[in-house]
């Protein structure tokens, strides 16, 4: 007798009215709220804009939904493609099936269209990005306890998961893999808060960081699950992936440390330079000030020039020398009638 399991729930839709709530769908957009709630305050913290982090998010979540949606199609192409396989499936998003590597790669390219519509740099919103976006994964994995799918081996544990009978399914106790990269994304996402603080992680080391380390817990989490999938040298395709993925992570963690240590001081530098448009308006004050100023003297310099030209100079000593004139007169004048 089983004394303790996780049950899974009865239905993956919840119905309010005529609009129906889909756990998967519910869990992915509560994983997105959260993360950029978290991104905005990460990125503020650095300096950055408040504000910045959604207009990002406008391009990098459609990218990365559509990618995540892509690597799924692309690697399970069998599921929708072949003999009695409806194609129009691969587009039925909330019946589950989204690639993390995808997503990842796709969403990096919305985010980098973003970042240049912005004027900033990509790594330093990468950084303040990376525990958010394990948060949001941590949410997303909800989606498949809803849909009973991408679950263990059978187990006896206390934690176990049921799962009821269904098509490719069948009842039983499983491992609730789920559950286990919910918690270690979770973990991951502490790991890098505490790294990036201890260590001031900059240049894209904290999504460096975030990656290898999720790579880390998929590896182990894969070995767990029975779903079907394609294999390389009896290694699941997932496993190569984030074993790959892994070692690039970790080289560029490495060659960055080295090549440009330390964080970035300006991660907005519209913002920070000038502290918003005050500075540019003040800047601006002040020049219109100084020309008004310099303006004012040039007039006052031209008055005194015109006084001092060669004519009026001219005129000013003829009307002196005839006062002279009139004044050497009138004495002889005087002398002349006193003689008479």
């Amino acid at each position: 007798m089983d004394l303790a399991y996780i049950p899974s729930p009865s239905t993956g839709v919840l119905h309010l009215g005529p609009l129906p709530l889909r756990g998967y769908a519910f869990s992915i957009l509560v994983g997105l709220f959260v993360a950029l709630w978290i991104v905005n305050r990460r990125w503020v913290a650095r300096g950055g804009k408040p504000g910045t982090t959604t207009d990002i998010a406008v391009w990098a979540v459609p990218f990365g939904l559509v990618g995540g949606r892509l690597y799924h199609v692309i690697t399970d192409y069998e599921l929708y493609f072949g003999e009695g396989r409806d194609w129009v499936n691969a587009f039925k998003i909330w019946e589950g099936g989204l690639g993390i590597w995808g997503a990842v790669a796709l969403g990096a390219v919305g985010a980098w269209i973003g970042c240049r519509r912005r004027g900033i740099a990509l790594p330093p919103y990468a950084d303040a990005l990376a525990p958010a976006l394990a948060v949001a994964q941590a949410f997303g994995r909800w989606g498949n306890w809803f849909n009973q799918e991408l679950y263990g081996k059978r187990t006896d544990l206390p934690w176990a998961l049921e799962i009821s009978a269904g098509p490719n399914r069948e009842a039983g106790l499983y491992h609730p893999t789920f559950l286990y990269e919910s918690l270690w994304c979770l973990g991951v996402a502490a790991l890098v808060v505490w790294a990036d603080r201890r260590f001031r992680l900059g240049h894209g080391r904290a999504f460096a960081l975030y990656v290898a380390a999720y790579c880390v817990g998929r590896s182990w989490i894969e070995y767990l699950r029975v779903d079907d999938a394609h294999h390389i040298l009896g290694l699941r395709l997932n496993v190569w992936t984030a074993a790959i993925i892994f070692t690039l992570a970790v080289v560029y963690l490495v060659i960055s440390a080295i090549k440009r240590p330390g964080r970035e001081e300006i991660v907005e530098p519209e913002w920070q330079n000038g502290e918003g448009k005050a500075a540019d308006d003040a800047d601006g004050a002040d020049s219109a000030a100084a020309e008004s100023a310099a303006a004012t003297d040039d007039s006052a310099d031209e008055g005194s020039k015109d006084s001092k030209k060669p004519g009026a100079a001219e005129s000013a000593d003829e009307g002196d020398e005839g006062k002279e004139a009139d004044l050497a007169k009138e004495p002889l004048s005087g002398t002349a009638k006193e003689g008479s």
